[in-house]
């Protein structure tokens, strides 16, 4: 039985503007994967690039689990779990994937997608993503980004050139350093977080971001135990400061599970003094 009780609330709106939504999520509290995918190309071709990294990425990981000597997709990184590696793997397997579907048809030429993934395990969160599509954590009524945009102003603000606010304002402010799909191969940034009983943790696409702040994320998320409400609430301040652009959230909660009586009977036999295990 997994140690941690999931629940989460998931919601995605294509905002005022735009006119169909290029984005997908995918929310499995049973396996403890979560994912966002922001689509970008032309004819829908971004909605293309979105699903099928949405329905690669947990096929893998569901095979990977099923069979550990199944091979991995690029080499292995021992700083990380098996977890963590998998994930990547998946990452790489929807790139390749979704670059040779681009390449074979006209009509998706050039197409990509964001993605942003969290797979909660036993004791932490494995993270993989690739764009400027997010991932935080609230804890202890604090929020912390775990991700780090792949975008030029990005780029830029973390090199010194630009300032937040320059940023906010610039005119290439969506364009993507990485993205998956544009190229044959593509670099996955990692990373692991010991889980604690009570961690939120909230994936989002960047018509969230570009118009709500993280302390007025924060703000929603302490507001309400709800996180379908939360999520909505969310989408409804995207859109009130302009919809540009399409919008997801995904809201993920941890508690840890009690042990049943079961559970507690068998761990109290299994380690009494008084039984003899010769």
């Amino acid at each position: 039985m997994h140690a941690w009780h999931i629940t989460h609330g998931a919601a995605s709106d294509i905002g005022l503007i735009r006119h169909h939504n290029e984005d997908c999520f995918h929310a499995d509290p049973a396996t403890g994967l979560f994912l966002v995918c922001d689509g970008m190309g032309g004819h829908r071709a971004g909605e293309v690039a979105s699903s099928r990294t949405v329905a690669l990425i947990p096929q893998h990981l569901a095979a990977a689990t099923a069979d550990p000597t199944l091979p991995l997709v690029g080499s292995v990184r021992p700083e990380w779990s098996t977890a963590t590696n998998c994930l990547a793997s998946a990452v790489k397997l929807a790139n390749h994937q979704v670059h040779q579907e681009a390449t074979h048809h006209p009509a998706y030429a050039g197409m990509g997608t964001t993605v942003v993934a969290a797979w909660l395990t036993e004791s932490m969160v494995s993270i993989a993503h690739v764009g400027d599509s997010r991932l935080y954590l609230i804890r202890d009524q604090a929020i912390r980004l775990l991700t780090q945009d792949h975008s030029l102003v990005h780029e830029q603000v973390r090199s010194g050139l630009l300032t937040d606010a320059e940023a906010m304002r610039a005119a290439h402010k969506h364009v993507l350093t990485r993205a998956i799909g544009v190229h044959p191969l593509v670099d996955v940034e990692l990373g692991e977080v010991p889980l604690m009983n009570g961690d939120l943790f909230l994936l989002c696409s960047d018509g969230l971001t570009a118009g709500v702040s993280a302390d007025s994320i924060l703000q929603v998320v302490l507001e309400s135990s709800n996180l379908q409400a939360v999520s909505n609430r969310l989408i409804a301040l995207s859109n009130d400061a302009g919809g540009s652009d399409n919008t997801t959230v995904v809201v993920v909660k941890v508690t840890r599970r009690e042990s049943g009586l079961w559970d507690r009977l068998y761990g109290r036999f299994r380690f009494s003094p008084t039984m003899d295990p010769h």
